[in-house]
């Protein structure tokens, strides 16, 4: 009954594709993949373009400041460093915890496998009684 009602209304076309349109009636903006991309890498530390594209008006003004660097506090001059580039060397240099996820995974699926192994030892063999036919 209920499958006869879902196909009556998608015989009267209850599901309108004017409704799928409007969802995706937002314009999508394609990048030019012809046009450098900002990367951090060790091998590349300086990249073509820079992290921040659209800079705010506090950073305008603070990149336009023509004061020399001893002036500026510790917080502007990472401020003017971040405009440039995403992350420092330190933060790139910065250990990261997947290697607990790929040993915990190795892990997972070496216990799987010894249960399979006892199941099939047990249930399939028939350990720890054989047939009267076999012989150790």
């Amino acid at each position: 009954m209920l499958a006869m009602r879902v196909f009556s209304l998608i015989g009267k076309r209850a599901v309108s594709t004017s409704v799928c349109v409007r969802a995706h009636g937002s314009i999508v903006k394609s990048e030019d993949c012809a046009l450098p991309s900002y990367i951090d890498r060790h091998d590349y530390p300086l990249p073509d373009v820079a992290h921040v594209k659209n800079l705010s008006a506090s950073q305008k003004a603070l990149k336009e400041e023509k004061t020399p660097w001893s002036r500026l506090s510790i917080d502007e001059k990472v401020e003017l460093y971040h405009m440039k580039f995403n992350e420092s060397f330190a933060e790139m240099n910065r250990s990261t915890n997947e290697w607990k996820t790929v040993v915990g995974t190795a892990m997972f699926f070496l216990s799987f496998t010894a249960l399979i192994l006892i199941w099939e030892k047990h249930y399939v063999i028939g350990w720890p009684s054989r047939p009267r036919g076999c012989s150790t």
